[in-house]
């Protein structure tokens, strides 16, 4: 096989000790082997760096790139995504899991529909690997599907490295990810893969600690990035978040 990678895995690292070992265990495993990690270390305190080099020291396809400051998750990805190698991105939080046939399945996908940017469906798992839920990819996803409810696991994203050329994650504390898809859906139909590939877990900092900032980041987005003033930003985030609060009762 050749030695240039073909799918690049990005995955930012910040206080995720407890579950880093099974995400990188259920990536470096996967049953597609053409791909390369890139770990981003994004944490001022390097507590736990000695850690993450000992899970890591016997995989001989992953970087570990040790940013000095903390950038963020949209920074840190970006930064990823300019050393990679890859013709294709992935990109997984580090408490997150994936199936063991999603790349060789998704890459299957994309390559046979001629598709420039695709994500699955996932299930949901607590803080103890139980699955709690799911969430269906729809199979196309446009813009005005997506300005009032995000239904895109970041984690279940494969990307073709060309279209990044000059889209990346926002710098934003909450909401980085959203802001990117909202920009490329604009270009290119975002396609949804009707088979669970993915593990997200739901832990308790995801739900409810950052509510606040998760409203202020959706207004930046609407009002400074998607210009639709004022009053129709506050709007939008409204109804985003009722979107949200519905998809997390149900």
């Amino acid at each position: 096989m050749s030695n240039k990678k073909i799918i690049s895995v990005v995955i930012p690292y910040y206080k995720k000790k407890i579950f880093f070992k099974k995400t990188f265990y259920s990536i470096a495993n996967q049953k597609f082997k053409n791909f390369e990690i890139i770990i981003i270390y994004d944490d001022s305190d390097k507590t736990e760096l000695s850690f993450v080099k000992s899970i890591i020291k016997k995989s001989k396809n992953t970087k570990l790139i040790i940013n000095k400051k903390n950038l963020g998750a949209g920074e840190s990805r970006n930064k990823g995504i300019k050393l990679s190698k890859g013709k294709f991105l992935a990109f997984v939080d580090a408490d997150d899991l994936w199936k063991k046939n999603k790349l060789n399945f998704q890459y299957n996908f994309m390559m046979k529909n001629n598709i420039k940017i695709s994500h699955s469906s996932y299930d949901i798992i607590n803080s103890n690997g139980k699955i709690i839920g799911f969430r269906p990819a729809k199979k196309i996803q446009k813009y005005k599907d997506l300005i009032s409810s995000c239904d895109i696991g970041l984690s279940t994203v494969m990307i073709k490295k060309e279209i990044l050329n000059k889209n990346k994650f926002a710098n934003l504390i909450t909401k980085e990810d959203y802001s990117l898809w909202l920009k490329l859906s604009k270009k290119y139909p975002i396609y949804g893969i009707n088979a669970h590939l993915a593990k997200w877990r739901k832990t308790e900092n995801s739900l409810s600690s950052n509510n606040i900032q998760k409203f202020k980041d959706a207004f930046t987005i609407y009002y400074y990035q998607e210009n639709y003033g004022l009053l129709n930003s506050l709007i939008k985030v409204l109804i985003l978040s009722m979107n949200y609060l519905y998809k997390n009762i149900k």
